[in-house]
């Protein structure tokens, strides 16, 4: 009889922490590594449409780079379906408003010895599903380079640096909702 107590006690121990791990690893928030924050109950698909240039000075490499690069953010850190359909879950379009030089240290010689590629990017994230989610905002990122450099010879590269920020700044404020 006093052996039975002690299973029946043994038994109710086991199965209250079992219950109790079940309760506790269903409140266990989940994280993903990409940084984005969706609930892919709600939201299937994205459209991502055209960045056209609008500044002032354009180099015409830039806006397929610029959306090439979106596009690939977009399918490779998230389960989203790209779409071309305007009834999308969620949308990211926008231009590029400024693509600009500007000297930046100054040499013994009065001179510029680096200059600034700045490009600037205004961009339109509707969520059609949430509409206070919706945001409308300008990303901006730069690299130096060295003034005594051609801008011909060191654009494509600064141009994918640039773009690699500002992919990673807009995705963070609408995908990683920061």
């Amino acid at each position: 009889m006093v052996w039975n107590s002690k299973i029946g006690i043994y038994i109710s121990r086991v199965l209250t922490i079992l219950v109790l791990l079940v309760g506790v690893s269903s409140c266990i928030p989940r994280y993903t590594l990409n940084g984005a924050a969706i609930d892919y109950n709600v939201y299937k698909t994205i459209r991502v449409g055209e960045f056209p240039i609008r500044a002032a000075m354009v180099y015409a490499p830039l806006q397929p780079l610029f959306e090439n690069k979106l596009i690939d953010t977009y399918t490779k850190q998230t389960r989203l379906k790209i779409t071309d359909s305007s009834n999308s879950d969620l949308a990211v379009e926008g231009e590029i408003t400024g693509y600009s030089l500007s000297p930046q240290a100054v040499g013994e010689d009065a001179f510029a010895t680096k200059t600034r590629l700045t490009i600037t990017v205004r961009v339109k994230y509707v969520d059609n599903k949430e509409p206070r989610n919706t945001i409308d905002q300008t990303f901006s990122a730069f690299r130096d380079f060295d003034a005594n450099e051609m801008l011909t010879s060191v654009q494509d590269e600064l141009c994918s640096q640039i773009s690699d920020e500002l992919v990673l700044l807009i995705f963070n404020a609408t995908a990683g909702n920061w």
